[in-house]
């Protein structure tokens, strides 16, 4: 293009970009780029000329050649599909008629920063510096897909409206950030993918605003970020997938509210993640699934919890805050898969890893109990007899109180009523606490109960009692094996 061809706004562009200077066409500091459409030719530079510039690259010695235009009305296309520029881009507060295409391009540094656009093709784009993309405003899809960007990308503030889109609204789908990403406050009607995504950093979502009910709101399986994952204060309405993704810091969710009715919220499964937060927030509305996650620390309020959780295969070295296990026990009860042993054995360590013996018995006892359900009719019989004369082997007293009871009786029937010797001759003289032991214990014998023969409802007792004994002493043993079993 001709220099001549140039209107003066273009002119005074042109002309400021190989001393690096500004060009600012803004009217007030406050002015908001969404009204471009009506700017008028003063303000107005075609992106043909734009091109022309940063390609043809004018040159003045002892200076650093930088575009950086502000308050323009963009219009055309900006196609500099893959370009080469060596050239600091900065094209803040402007409103553009038609999507800028930087696919495969090759950039110093991108800044689009309050600016309006109809969308954004930059799939592929290697950035040597930053990517910023502050407070701007999207029409429809915005395609980082494959981007490298060396230092970090901003988008805080950024607002995306693609909700009818064939295809995610933002896509940052194995893109390479060097440092974070830093959304704070992000909105966006349509899927966020981050898939395969790599963060050298953290990534911030604080505050942002995910609308997609139904579908993805933040589908970003096989994320590897270096960092957190910060998704605080945020509202949430769709699912968001962290399926295979590698977190080295803190996934934090708290003050969040994750709301997906009927279908899964978070699904985080077979994930490796230092530490989860889920804290102070409102219960997550959907499924919570962490089949096969791995995690350092799970911090998770009681009342965060959903109706419904998958916790096959997670595994968690400590569990936060310290709750009684009363209030623990429902996360392990709202299981969809039903009755998970493991998951009953991860809160068990748990707690024995911090000393509290008792509330991990609790678990125990718990899981047995649990356990009973499944059984058929004589397995669930069996185990409401361990349960009530020892309590599985997590309440040992209950047996000797049983044991204690029936002696007591035992002892008054027999006192009241001497059994008949066999061989009166021979007999040695009668105790009716001794006898009642011997009936009781089936391995030891005080000499009484061989002696002597009760007869009608008193010999009745005596096989209860022989049976009673027999039950109690098989479920104690039961109950010692398992505890050995645990230690």
């Amino acid at each position: 293009m001709e220099i001549d061809n140039l209107t003066p706004a273009e002119r005074r562009v042109w002309q400021a970009f190989p001393r690096g200077q500004s060009v600012d066409f803004r009217t007030t500091q406050d002015e908001d780029a969404a009204a471009g459409a009506g700017w008028g030719p003063e303000r107005t530079v075609r992106a043909q000329v734009l091109r022309s510039l940063l390609l043809n690259a004018p040159q003045e010695a002892g200076e650093i050649a930088t575009l950086s235009l502000a308050g323009a009305r963009i219009t055309g296309m900006l196609d500099l599909q893959y370009a080469t520029l060596d050239h600091p881009v900065r094209l803040r507060r402007c409103h553009f008629d038609e999507v800028p295409r930087f696919h495969g391009s090759r950039l110093r540094e991108l800044n689009l920063s309050e600016s309006v656009l109809p969308g954004l093709v930059s799939h592929g784009v290697r950035v040597d510096g930053l990517l910023r993309m502050t407070r701007s405003r999207f029409r429809g899809v915005v395609r980082l897909g494959g981007a490298q960007i060396a230092g970090s990308l901003y988008l805080e503030g950024v607002r995306i409206g693609a909700p009818e889109a064939a295809e995610p609204a933002l896509q940052l789908n194995q893109v390479t950030v060097g440092d974070d990403l830093w959304a704070p406050g992000l909105r966006a009607e349509g899927e966020i993918r981050l898939s395969g995504a790599d963060v050298g950093g953290s990534v911030n979502l604080d505050e942002a605003r995910l609308h997609h009910p139904g579908r993805a709101a933040l589908d970003a399986e096989t994320l590897g970020v270096g960092g957190h994952l910060l998704v605080r204060h945020a509202r949430v309405r769709g699912w968001i997938g962290l399926r295979g993704a590698r977190i080295g810091g803190r996934l934090d969710l708290s003050y969040s509210q994750l709301s997906n009715p009927g279908h899964a919220a978070l699904r985080a499964g077979s994930s490796t993640i230092g530490e989860l937060w889920l804290r102070k927030g409102p219960p997550v509305e959907g499924t919570l699934n962490l089949r096969r996650a791995q995690l350092e620390v799970l911090f998770l309020d009681p009342e965060m919890l959903p109706e419904r959780v998958l916790l096959n295969g997670l595994t968690y070295t400590s569990l936060n805050p310290h709750e009684p296990a009363g209030r623990r026990l429902p996360m392990l009860e709202r299981d969809g898969d039903g009755y998970v042993p493991h998951a009953y054995e991860q809160l068990t360590a748990t707690y024995q890893r911090i000393g509290d013996d008792r509330a991990a018995r609790e678990v125990q006892l718990a899981k047995q109990r649990r356990h009973r359900a499944t059984l058929p009719v004589i397995g669930r019989f069996w185990g409401h007899l361990q349960e009530a004369t020892v309590g599985y082997g997590y309440r040992p007293l209950r047996a000797a109180g049983w044991l204690l009871s029936l002696l007591c009786a035992g002892s008054v029937v027999y006192a009241l009523h001497h059994p008949p010797a066999l061989k009166p001759s021979e007999a040695p003289g009668f105790n009716p606490v001794f006898y009642t032991l011997d009936l009781l214990l089936p391995v030891i014998s005080f000499g009484q109960e061989p002696a002597f023969a009760p007869q009608g409802w008193y010999q009745a007792l005596a096989y209860v009692l022989v049976l009673t004994g027999w039950i109690l002493a098989t479920t104690v043993a039961a109950g010692v094996t398992r505890m050995i079993s645990r230690q």
